[in-house]
């Protein structure tokens, strides 16, 4: 397949509509990004006006929609904008919203898809890169019998089957075989609900923006005239009734599968929060919002630790004689440990995502006195303990009182020794994040190296823990 570059929108273009559940009018505006910005939502209704990541990570309610908050601040029903954004080919795009949930318009993204081709697309000085799987992934929620699996594949390509044991709604089945495909087969489709859902919905106070405008409702079984004339009530109309096989107020379906190409609708645009664009075919039985967030994050699992493998025996050198990021002051005054159990001599650089820290390793060390001291080998416990330090800053740096906190380690895994390391050595412990920090457990993953040659690897979780009596 060429080299393609990544797209933006050429114009900003903006909507207007209700939030399903809310029922708050809301505008809608798309605007052009820049390259590897991928896609951000803005809540211009908050003071601030905060970004909240298109990230699988913050979603924090799958229960009619799938929401992902921030700093306590949320954005709700983001998956057929996300859907839409992708299904157009589109890379980067900032969505601000003047409320907390995005318009549902028709149920569907074929009103972002009709806005996003009428502001344009652009292509970017940036090639775009994919997420290729190298093996099979699966996922299964026995509870809610949703079973989900992802194999290799050339073309992003969704094979999708619903079955809710309903005589209304059958079984159904629909597919896409490449992205291209998105436009004409699935964006139109609606979203649906069975009657017997819309009471509970009702009851909870939820779907204050539903109307027969806005999703396809399924009938099980016939109504009496008492329930017809309250669905009359709750949405304003008095032409409901039930005609035809099972569907509310006779609406006409755009494919005889819709409601299973809306459930592939909704896994295109929760996988947008993998973060990327994929090559990869994903076949779902029964898939809901929840089940496709499980799956973004185990994909994005994968993502992470692909990129931790391209560097993998890659030693990137550093200037060791340069002035560090922290020196052995700074870091004590950041770590609570102290000699003879300090083991991190400077800090080179911190990211976001990323930590690298420096062990000069010395014939002075108090345990070689007894750690065969007439071959002395660093003891490989005191390596992991080197790093964990190390990943200790790293978490330490993301808080504005360190010196009231300590750090714990909750797990060490995949733990390998490469290569003895010696008195004269110098570690360079290079550690990223696996997860963002979440609840103050920190998963990361390290890599030490002695020259350009790998000697240790693991990965480790802790947890920061604040010192009681310390700070507010």
């Amino acid at each position: 397949m060429s080299t393609q570059k990544q797209c933006t929108l050429k114009t900003a273009i903006s909507l207007h509509g209700v939030g399903l559940h809310t029922g708050q009018a809301v505008t809608l505006t798309l605007k052009p990004a820049p390259v590897n910005h991928w896609f951000k939502f803005q809540r211009t209704d908050v003071e601030g006006q905060p970004v909240i990541d298109a990230d699988a990570d913050l979603v924090v309610d799958t229960s009619r929609g799938t929401t992902l908050e921030k700093d306590g601040v949320r954005v709700y029903t983001t998956e057929h904008v996300l859907a839409a954004l992708l299904g157009s080919g589109i890379d980067n795009c900032l969505i601000q919203i003047s409320g907390p949930e995005l318009p549902i318009m028709d149920g569907s993204s074929q009103p972002f898809m009709e806005a996003i081709e009428k502001a344009g697309i652009v292509e970017q000085d940036a090639e775009r890169t994919y997420f290729e799987l190298k093996h099979n992934l699966s996922y299964e929620d026995p509870v809610k019998h949703v079973e989900m699996l992802a194999v290799p594949q050339n073309e992003y390509r969704i094979t999708v089957m619903v079955d809710y044991g309903s005589e209304v709604l059958g079984t159904q089945h629909a597919s896409i075989y490449k992205l291209d495909e998105f436009k004409t087969q699935i964006a139109p489709c609606r979203t649906f609900v069975f009657l017997r859902e819309l009471e509970t919905l009702l009851s909870h106070n939820l779907i204050k923006g539903g109307d027969l405008n806005n999703a396809i409702v399924l009938v099980d079984n016939e109504l009496p005239a008492e329930k017809l004339n309250y669905l009359r009530k709750v949405f304003n109309s008095p032409d409901v009734e039930v005609k035809g096989r099972g569907v509310l107020n006779n609406t006409k379906l755009h494919f005889y599968n819709e409601p299973a190409r809306h459930k592939l609708l909704d896994i295109v645009g929760d996988l947008a929060l993998v973060g990327k664009h994929m090559k990869i075919h994903v076949l779902a039985a029964r898939p809901g919002h929840a089940g496709n967030v499980a799956f973004a994050k185990k994909i994005k699992s994968l993502i992470r630790e692909e990129k931790l493998k391209l560097k993998k025996h890659i030693y990137e050198p550093y200037d060791l004689n340069k002035p560090p990021l922290y020196d052995i002051l700074q870091i004590q005054k950041i770590l609570p440990h102290r000699q003879p159990f300090l083991f991190v001599d400077k800090v080179m650089e911190i990211t976001e995502a990323g930590i690298v820290g420096i062990k000069n390793v010395s014939m002075n060390e108090e345990f070689f006195r007894g750690h065969f001291p007439e071959a002395p080998v660093f003891p490989g416990v005191l390596q992991v303990e080197a790093m964990a330090q190390v990943g200790g800053i790293f978490a330490l740096s993301k808080v504005s009182d360190p010196e009231n906190y300590l750090t714990y380690f909750m797990s060490i895994d995949k733990v390998k020794f490469k290569h003895q390391v010696v008195p004269g050595d110098t570690l360079v412990f290079k550690l990223a994040l696996l997860s963002p920090i979440r609840r103050g457990i920190v998963h990361m993953r390290g890599e030490a190296f002695v020259r350009e040659k790998l000697v240790m690897e693991a990965e480790m979780m802790a947890m920061l823990s604040k010192v009681k009596g310390h700070g507010n």
